[in-house]
């Protein structure tokens, strides 16, 4: 009879196991196709732990160990900041934090994870911390490319008028305002088409990019009008300069469908001081209207703000 009910408490501790063992089986697959793993470390020895899942989004093989001074070289400087002081701050305060992360595989492929972590406390002081680090990059990827989307014009792939009116809107750093307005573009329509109209606000665009190489912003208002936005270290002799780059540069024939297309750019531009952003506008708009004035195909920059600042 014992031997009976050994055999049963066998047969039912063995079925316990594979039960466990297809638990964990299950929430092995659930965690890969969620590209979801768990990690812990403990507080006193920074020793870690990670499941499989932690490993394949690192890019590390499985079972390697794990030392902390070594794994968070993976994470880009700027992510490895923030979880530090992210984890400071959850350790003195016994608390936790959520925090999405770049990091570079061993492989050198670039990844974003989202990592979350806890403490729990031993005897009221806290011992270790654990949490989740999950595969976000498909996401990432795809919200960076709504957000450049919502930002970019679509026809020139430079900043859209949305995307300047934030950085206006938020002027610190700005030194100078360069609107541009290009010379004869009506004519480009009604004589080649708008096809070939396109044509030339993209190349418009690729000129910009490229005698604008070392500013915050090149954007498009919209039609044939540009926006260029320089930073504090733009010196108004270099922005000055600039804009005659900018004019010299567009006097040069536009190429379409073996036609050469003559057109021209007339830039004003308006230096800041500690005006709104409407102001500067206006003041750079007001210099343009004068380089139309002057015979496009010039720059002229509003003089009150750099005669202040002299």
């Amino acid at each position: 009879m014992l031997e009976l009910e050994s055999l049963h408490a066998g047969q039912a501790a063995s079925a316990d196991i594979t039960a466990m063992s297809f638990d964990a089986h299950l929430l092995d697959l659930a965690m890969a196709q969620a590209s979801l793993g768990i990690w812990q470390c403990k507080l006193d020895s920074n020793i870690l732990r990670w499941s499989s899942g932690v490993y394949d989004l690192f890019g590390i093989e499985r079972g390697t160990p794990l030392i902390r001074d070594l794994t968070i070289t993976h994470y880009a400087d700027h992510s490895r900041a923030a979880m530090e002081e992210a984890r400071a701050r959850a350790i003195e305060t016994a608390g936790e934090f959520t925090l999405d992360a770049e990091i570079i595989r061993a492989d050198g492929q670039q990844r974003w994870m989202r990592l979350t972590a806890k403490v729990q406390l031993l005897n009221g002081r806290p011992d270790r911390l654990f949490g989740t680090k999950q595969d976000i990059t498909k996401d990432r990827l795809l919200i960076d490319r709504i957000r450049h989307l919502a930002e970019t014009d679509a026809m020139t792939g430079l900043a859209n008028r949305a995307s300047i009116q934030a950085r206006l809107d938020n002027p610190q750093g700005i030194s100078a305002l360069l609107l541009i307005d290009l010379d004869g573009f009506k004519a480009v329509n009604d004589t080649h088409g708008h096809v070939a109209g396109d044509a030339c606000l993209r190349e418009v665009a690729r000129r910009l990019r490229a005698v604008c190489s070392d500013v915050p912003l090149v954007g498009r208002l919209g039609g044939d009008e540009f926006v260029v936005v320089l930073h504090a270290e733009h010196r108004p002799e270099a922005a000055e300069r600039l804009a005659r780059q900018i004019t010299e540069i567009m006097q040069q024939p536009f190429e379409y469908a073996d036609t050469r297309i003559a057109l021209g750019a007339s830039v004003g531009m308006a230096f800041r001081l500690e005006e709104p952003s409407e102001e500067l506008f206006r003041r750079a708009d007001q210099a343009l209207y004068a380089a139309k004035a002057a015979g496009r195909g010039t720059s002229r920059t509003f003089r009150a703000a750099l005669d202040q600042a002299s």
